[in-house]
């Protein structure tokens, strides 16, 4: 398995060192490494001009890239009207008290990323949860704990 350095290695030989490639590289490393490192900045505005405030301006301008690792497992829990009417926010407060964390974090075992998000565009299902971009539709405290069990069991 390749390190994350060496990756990084192989992403930036696909580009010329030119500031207009900084988001291709940002995106690039993202899907390959999960998200972008502190590292991996410095090492892209070294390759592209691209003075690290700016190269971190622009990550943090799109909502796309991630800063921080992420879990093993993400759940992503929607707050949009429909779910949240019917209960999203306990469900989001019943994976708080089971996984030990709050909605935009991750555990320390990098096993789980819990979030809220806005609208999953599946309001008929109402409360949806997005466990590892499957949608698990009419979230009750029940099916948290079974689903969180079902995790842990693999």
């Amino acid at each position: 398995m390749l390190q994350q350095t060496e990756i990084i290695e192989e992403i930036l030989e696909r580009y010329p060192a030119k500031p207009e490639y900084l988001i291709f590289l940002l995106q690039d490393i993202q899907s390959d490494c999960g998200y972008i490192s502190s590292d991996s900045m410095k090492i892209i505005s070294d390759h592209t001009g691209v003075p690290v405030t700016q190269a971190y301006s622009v990550a943090t301008f799109y909502q796309s890239f991630r800063l921080e690792p992420r879990g093993e497992h993400e759940i992503k829990v929607c707050l949009g009207t429909a779910c949240h009417l019917k209960g999203g926010q306990r469900i989001v407060e019943e994976l708080e008290r089971n996984i030990g964390i709050k909605a935009g974090e991750t555990s320390e075992d990098m096993m789980f990323t819990l979030d809220t998000v806005n609208c999953v565009g599946a309001c008929a299902l109402a409360p949806v949860m997005v466990v590892d971009d499957e949608y698990e539709s009419n979230a009750t405290a029940g099916k948290v704990k079974k689903l969180l069990k079902k995790i842990h069991q693999k």
